[in-house]
C-alpha cells in the first residue's frame, strides 16, 4: 500500500498544477544557455545535486519527521525555511500554489491536518508532501525518491517542450537521472541542519528574469 501511495502522491495526474511552471528553464532557453540535450541534462542535473539534494530533500526529511512526531510547529518551521530559501516571487508563489492545492487534495481524501495550510501563507510543497506521506507510513527515504523524481519529470517535461527535445532524448535525460537519484538522497540525508542551502546562481538569474520575460508559455 505506501508504494501505491507513493505513486498517488507523485503521478502527473495529481490535481496541483505542477505542469504550469518550468522554474527558470523556460528563460534559460531563451537566452540561449540550453539549445541542446546535454545542455538541458546539465542544467537540470545541477539543480538536482545543488538545490534538490540540499535544500528541498533535507528539508522533506525533516518535515516529514516533524509530522511523525505531531509537531505541527516545527513543520511550519520548516516550512517557512524552505520559502524563505526560494530566491524570486515567482518560486515563492509557485511553492505556495503547489502546497495549497496539494492541502486541497489531501483534504479531499480524508487527511484533517491539512486543512489549515489551504490559505496558509507557510504552505509549500515539500510540506504537505512530507504530510502525505507520513499520513500513508511511506518510508523517508522512499518519499524523497519519489519528490526528487517528479520534479525531474516535470525538468524533462518542460525541456522537451521549450528545447525542443525529442521524446527519446527526453527518456535518456530521465535515465541519466534516475542513475543520479540514490546519490541526491543519500547526500540529503548526511546534511547538517547548517549545510543547507543551494548554490544555483544562474537559476536564480533565470527565474528573477523570467518574471519580465515578454512572451512565455510558463507560470516560472
Amino acid at each position: 500500500m505506501p508504494l501505491l501511495r507513493l505513486m498517488h502522491l507523485v503521478s502527473p495526474a495529481l490535481p496541483i498544477g505542477a505542469y504550469h511552471f518550468s522554474q527558470g528553464l523556460e528563460y534559460a532557453v531563451e537566452a540561449g544557455w540550453i539549445k541542446t540535450e546535454a545542455d538541458a541534462l546539465q542544467w537540470i542535473e545541477g539543480l538536482a545535486e545543488n538545490a534538490l539534494a540540499t535544500l528541498d530533500l533535507p528539508l522533506l526529511l525533516r518535515l516529514q519527521a516533524a509530522w511523525q512526531a505531531s509537531d505541527n510547529a516545527a513543520a511550519e518551521r520548516l516550512s517557512q525555511r524552505l520559502l524563505a530559501a526560494r530566491e524570486t516571487a515567482e518560486l515563492r508563489a509557485e511553492d505556495r500554489h503547489l502546497g495549497r492545492a496539494l492541502a486541497r487534495v489531501l483534504l479531499d481524501l480524508g487527511i484533517a491536518d491539512a486543512e489549515p495550510w489551504l490559505t496558509s501563507d507557510a504552505a509549500s510543497h515539500a510540506a504537505l508532501f512530507a504530510l502525505a506521506a507520513s499520513h500513508w507510513q511511506i518510508p523517508a527515504p522512499d518519499a524523497a525518491a519519489g519528490y526528487i523524481w517528479a520534479w525531474c519529470e516535470n525538468q524533462v517535461l518542460a525541456a522537451v517542450k521549450l528545447v525542443p527535445l525529442g521524446q527519446r532524448a527526453g527518456q535518456r535525460v530521465l535515465d541519466h537521472l534516475i542513475k543520479q537519484i540514490p546519490t541526491l538522497i543519500h547526500r540529503a540525508e548526511s546534511l547538517a541542519d547548517d549545510d543547507i542551502g543551494i548554490a544555483t546562481p544562474y537559476h536564480g538569474i533565470a527565474c528573477a528574469k523570467h518574471e519580465t520575460q515578454y512572451s512565455r508559455l510558463f507560470r516560472s
